[in-house]
C-alpha cells in the first residue's frame, strides 16, 4: 500500500531519538539476533545486535490481512491431509527423487521406516506458515493476497515478529512517532505469534502423556543449527512454553548421536540426556528448527540422526512425510483444477477460499502442462521466478536469469522446479533498520500467516488454529525476502480500511 503522507516526516532530530528509542527497546526486549562474521567478531557468543526491523509499521489493507487468516486454518488442514495420503505423496516424492539428492534422502528414511517396523508416534504436529504478497491486477480494483509459498519447516521469526508488534506500539505510545492518522493503537494489533506457536507445540506434549511411568519427566526438543544467529527468536517460544509449565531443550543434529538414544523396550520412546542433566528426559515432541537444507546434513552422521528422530516415539513437528508435503512440487500440483476435491471433498467454502489465494503456478516435467511451461519460461522469463525445492531464502531464479540457469544444470534437472508466475506487488515508502543503520526507500512486504494444528494417525484433526503472522519487508530492488538470508527485515502491519 502506498500513501504518499506515509511514512510521516520528520526533522534530523526527531529522526534520530526516533532511531535511538528503537535500537533501545529492541536491544531492553530480546528483538535480537548474533551479527553475522562480516559485521563484528563473536568471542564465546557473547554479542548481539536488534534484528532488522522497519521503523514504522507498513500499512496493509484490513480486508485482506483478515482475508489471509482466515483462511489458514483450512490450509492446516489440507496439508495434514496431503502429509497422511502415502500414494499421493509416493508418487510425487519419487519423482522429485530422481532430480533431487536432498529429497531422495528424506524419503528413503521415510519409506525405510514405513516398510520395516513403521512408525511408533500416535500424534503428527504442524507449525506452518503460509506466505502471501499482494497482487495489483493494475485494472483499479483493490489488491489480493496470493501465495507465495506453504512452510510445513522452521517456519521462522515467530518470536520476533510478536516483539516487532510491541515495538510499534511503544514507539507510538512513547510518543517517538511524530503525529499521524494512520499511526494508532487500533491500526496496530497486538501479535500472538509467539505464544500461539508455544500452544500447538503445548498441544502435542499435552497429548503425548503425562509423566513417565517411571518417575522420567517430559520436555520439548528443538532440533537447532549450530552456532544458530536467529537463537532468540526461539527462545521467545521456550519462553512461552515455560510460562505453560513445559520445558524444553534444545540440540543439533550433530549431537543427537550422543545425547539421544531410543528405549526400544517402551514403544521407542526417545531419550535425551545431555552432559549437563544428571538424569534423561523422555521427549514428548520434537521441534525442527534445523534439517531443511542440505546444508544442516554435512556429513552421514546427521542423516542417521534424522533417522533416530523419525524412528522414535516423540511427536515429530513435522514428520518426514509433512516436511515433504511443503515441497514446491505438492504446491504446483494443489493448484491443478480438481486436485484440491481430493482432500477436501466435502468442505466447497474451503475449497474455494484456498483457490481464491493460488498464484499462477506450472510444473517444468515432461507433462504437456509441463513442456507447455518450459516453452514459457524461454519465451518470457521475465513474467516468472523458478523455484526449487527448497527452504530458507535465496534459492530462486529470476526473471531474466532463467533461460541461462536452465541451460547450465540440464535438461535432466529441470523436472525438480516450479515455475511460478510473478505477483505484481504494490510498493511503498519504508524505513528499514539494519546493523544500526537506516535505510529509507521504496520497499514491498510479505505477510505470512502462522497455523497450528495436531492429528492422529487416523487422521482425526485435534487441535486447529490460526497462530498469529509476520511480515517481512524488503527493499523493492530485491528479489529475495529472506531476513536470516539478508535480504528483508521483520516488520508489522498498520491496518487500513
Amino acid at each position: 500500500m502506498y500513501s504518499p503522507k506515509y511514512p510521516p516526516t520528520t526533522d534530523k532530530a526527531q529522526f534520530n531519538h526516533l532511531l535511538s528509542t528503537c535500537k533501545d527497546w529492541c536491544l531492553s526486549h530480546g528483538l535480537t539476533v548474533r551479527p553475522p562474521p562480516s559485521f563484528s567478531e563473536n568471542p564465546h557468543e557473547a554479542l548481539t545486535t536488534h534484528a532488522p526491523v522497519s521503523l514504522y509499521p507498513s500499512l496493509f489493507p484490513r480486508s485482506s490481512f483478515d482475508e489471509a487468516r482466515a483462511v489458514q486454518t483450512a490450509y492446516n488442514e489440507l496439508y495434514a491431509r496431503v502429509s497422511d495420503d502415502t500414494e499421493f505423496l509416493d508418487a510425487l516424492t519419487a519423482d522429485i527423487a530422481q532430480v533431487d539428492d536432498f529429497i531422495a534422502n528424506l524419503h528413503s528414511i521415510q519409506t525405510k521406516i514405513a516398510s520395516t517396523e513403521g512408525f511408533a508416534h500416535e500424534f503428527s504436529l504442524g507449525l506452518f506458515r503460509s506466505d502471501y504478497m499482494l497482487h495489483d491486477s493494475g485494472d483499479g480494483t483493490r489488491p489480493i493476497v496470493q501465495q507465495v509459498e506453504f512452510n510445513t519447516i522452521a517456519s521462522s521469526f515467530g518470536g520476533l515478529a510478536s516483539q516487532v508488534a510491541e515495538l510499534h506500539r511503544f514507539l507510538l505510545k512513547s510518543g517517538a512517532y511524530p503525529e499521524d492518522p494512520y499511526l494508532t493503537y487500533s491500526h496496530i494489533p497486538d501479535n500472538p505469534a509467539a505464544s500461539g506457536l508455544a500452544s500447538g507445540l503445548a498441544s502435542a506434549h499435552h497429548a503425548y502423556g503425562p509423566t513417565a511411568i517411571d518417575g522420567i519427566k517430559t520436555a520439548v526438543l528443538f532440533i537447532v543449527q549450530p552456532n544458530e544467529r536467529n537463537a532468540f527468536d526461539q527462545h521467545w517460544i521456550s519462553y512461552s512454553l515455560l510460562k505453560l509449565g513445559i520445558r524444553s531443550y534444545r540440540c543439533t543434529l550433530t549431537d543427537v548421536p550422543t545425547t539421544c538414544k531410543i528405549d526400544e523396550t517402551r514403544n521407542r520412546r526417545l531419550l535425551f540426556h545431555p552432559p549437563h542433566l544428571q538424569a534423561p528426559i523422555e521427549i514428548s515432541t520434537i521441534y525442527f528448527r534445523s534439517g531443511y537444507s542440505p546444508d544442516d546434513y554435512p556429513t552421514p552422521a546427521e542423516w542417521s540422526a534424522r533417522h533416530l528422530l523419525e524412528r522414535s516415539k516423540a511427536i515429530k513437528c513435522p514428520t518426514i512425510a509433512t516436511q515433504l508435503a511443503g515441497a514446491k512440487k505438492v504446491q504446483q500440483v494443489l493448484a491443478v483444477d480438481g486436485m484440491l476435491e481430493r482432500f477436501l471433498s466435502h468442505t466447497p467454502n474451503k475449497i474455494a477460499a484456498i483457490r481464491g489465494t493460488f498464484a499462477g503456478i506450472h510444473p517444468l516435467d515432461t507433462s504437456p502442462l509441463g513442456l507447455q511451461a518450459r516453452k514459457m519460461a524461454f519465451e518470457n522469463p521475465e513474467r516468472y521466478v523458478l523455484k526449487p525445492q527448497r527452504e530458507g531464502g535465496g534459492n530462486n531464479v529470476y526473471r531474466e536469469k532463467i533461460p541461462a540457469f536452465l541451460r547450465e544444470i540440464g535438461e535432466e534437472k529441470w523436472a525438480g522446479y516450479i515455475l511460478m508466475e510473478l505477483i505484481k506487488t504494490p510498493v511503498a515508502k519504508g524505513v528499514i533498520l539494519r546493523n544500526g543503520e537506516a535505510v529509507e526507500g521504496w520497499v514491498v512486504s510479505e505477510l505470512g500467516v502462522y497455523g497450528t494444528i495436531l492429528w492422529d494417525r487416523e487422521g482425526n484433526v485435534v487441535k486447529n488454529q490460526e497462530a498469529g503472522w509476520l511480515l517481512r519487508t524488503k527493499g523493492r530492488e530485491s528479489d529475495e525476502g529472506g531476513v536470516a538470508a539478508g535480504f528483508g527485515c521483520v516488520d508489522g502491519v498498520c491496518l487500513v480500511d
